[in-house]
């Protein structure tokens, strides 16, 4: 279990030498989720092809733990099957960064509902 306040090496490499970091141009889909109790908001755009999330990019406004989380779950799911993209969850992003301290986990949270919301976005897209 993490210090307080401790960041592993993984989610600092994930903050100093983000992933992805920016908008696509013309994307499937955008979506973005924020945290109320702290200002942080994260932005998602994908970009979808054969029923696969072929590019993802983020923007994030936030702490350490924001920016790592998302630059990590680009990353994550990149590649996917928009099925298999839809379900990714919080624990995966905690997983791959080697866990946050326990009152930043919520960033992983708000990673995840930017992304469903890229996908729920790119699918009403696809039908309009």
């Amino acid at each position: 279990m993490n210090e307080p306040d401790h960041y592993t090496d993984r989610a600092l490499d994930h903050l100093t030498r983000s992933r992805n970091a920016g908008t696509l141009s013309g994307p499937s889909g955008t979506g973005a989720d924020a945290n109320p109790s702290c200002g942080d908001r994260t932005t998602i755009t994908v970009a979808i092809s054969d029923g696969h999330v072929q590019e993802v990019r983020f923007r994030t406004f936030g702490c350490t733990a924001a920016i790592a989380s998302a630059s990590v779950l680009t990353e994550l799911a990149a590649g996917l099957a928009v099925e298999e993209a839809a379900r990714l969850e919080p624990a995966d992003i905690l997983n791959a960064l080697g866990g946050l301290p326990p009152r930043k986990e919520a960033c992983a949270l708000m990673a995840i509902g930017a992304l469903r919301g890229a996908l729920v976005d790119a699918r009403v897209r696809a039908t309009a």
